[in-house]
């Protein structure tokens, strides 16, 4: 990671690193240089930077309520959830 940050009125959190791909909880993400996201109570908003690979196509995360278990949605309206361990 080169540069994070966090606005805590605006609840607004960047970060700035090298391009990472990996494979998570068995689903391929992808993290862009630049990462950004609006933190509200269990839930991560306007997130941009992070795309996960569903049936060969990469697409944008947008959202990621949290609880249990994870759901990951798409602005396409795709989702997905994985239990909130496998990130631990």
């Amino acid at each position: 990671m080169e540069e994070y940050g966090y606005n805590r009125e605006a609840g607004f959190l960047w970060l700035i690193q090298k391009k990472k791909d990996h494979l998570q909880a068995d689903q391929a993400v992808s993290y862009a240089p630049e990462a950004t996201v609006f933190m509200e109570k269990f839930k991560l908003k306007k997130m941009t930077g992070v795309k996960t690979k569903e049936l060969l196509l990469w697409l944008s995360v947008v959202e990621k309520p949290t609880s249990e278990k994870l759901t990951f949605k798409t602005g396409t309206g795709l989702s997905d959830s994985f239990l909130a361990s496998a990130f631990g």
